[in-house]
């Protein structure tokens, strides 16, 4: 009996460190022309909105669930939208949340999840590299003239290149191929139309919680530092299992918790259950909706 005893004892103690190993993974490795290719869809993204994408794209398992729910909830906009999100007792994580009023960022990233996941674990392990490989973009489509400031962005010139909305409260968010924008044009090609910004999401105080904000979504481009709710983004490869980024404002729910969704703020017609996705596409892109 004690032999078989100490038998199973030592069987259990040769598989502990093994389940040790599986939780350090080591931390993946991107070259810079993968990191560079990774970014090329977001890099001229304003500061403020790829801040939230970078944040977010760490949770790629709660991107499709927050996605179905932005989609559902395409109808609702501002304060009601606001709501909307604290009242259903969402279990996603903040910075996941934060991209709510933002359904086309998450359709794009809820397609392509392979890409987001990539993209989250770069920004876990490689943060400074990452940052590195937007400005390496962004100086490409501005050196190639794409790049400029006009009445939507307002792009920084000094030593790395910014680019804010012209009105803090009105995010935009463009449009653009990376096939085309970070290559040099080709002769007669018109520069000024491969970058559009049809649509924007009216960002105001009611979604200061979730980290929105001016100066409260920020990069510290010389110090390759995110700031995500006005607080240094600190999860890494590392420490992503216990790491908790403050949300004052945002009470955390776990799945169990989370409620029906309860809200009766607008009543969905006929119509807009029945619209169909490419509809209110090209709608948005006449510059109504939300920003699909």
């Amino acid at each position: 009996m004690k032999t078989r005893i100490a038998l199973l004892l030592l069987a259990v103690l040769s598989v502990v460190p093994l389940f040790g190993q599986a939780q350090q993974a080591p931390p993946p490795s991107y070259a810079p022309d993968q990191l560079d290719q990774m970014v090329s869809r977001i890099a001229l993204y304003p500061d403020s909105l790829l801040a939230q994408v970078f944040a977010a794209a760490t949770f790629p398992d709660q991107i499709p669930d927050a996605a179905r729910w932005a989609d559902q909830h395409h109808y609702l906009t501002g304060q009601d939208l606001a709501n909307a999100i604290r009242d259903d007792q969402l279990p996603w994580d903040p910075s996941v949340q934060a991209l709510l009023p933002f359904p086309s960022v998450l359709d794009m990233m809820a397609s392509d999840i392979n890409w987001t996941t990539d993209l989250g674990n770069a920004f876990l392990a490689q943060q400074p590299d990452v940052m590195d490989a937007v400005q390496r973009e962004r100086r490409k489509a501005r050196d190639f003239g794409y790049l400029r400031s006009n009445e939507q962005i307002v792009v920084g010139g000094g030593p790395h290149i910014t680019i804010a909305p012209v009105n803090p409260g009105f995010i935009v968010v463009p449009a653009y191929d990376p096939g085309i924008v970070f290559f040099a044009p080709r002769p007669g090609f018109f520069v000024g139309g491969a970058i559009r910004f049809g649509f924007g999401v009216s960002i105001g105080g009611f979604f200061r919680p979730w980290g929105w904000g001016l100066g409260w979504g920020r990069f510290d481009w010389g110090g390759h530092a995110v700031f995500i709710n006005n607080a240094r983004w600190g999860r890494t490869w590392i420490n992503r299992g216990g790491y908790v980024h403050p949300y004052a404002g945002v009470r955390r729910f776990t799945p169990a918790e989370r409620a029906p969704e309860r809200h009766e703020l607008h009543e969905r017609t006929e119509r807009e259950r029945a619209a169909p996705r490419e509809g209110r596409r090209v709608e948005e892109e006449h510059g109504h909706g939300r920003g699909r």
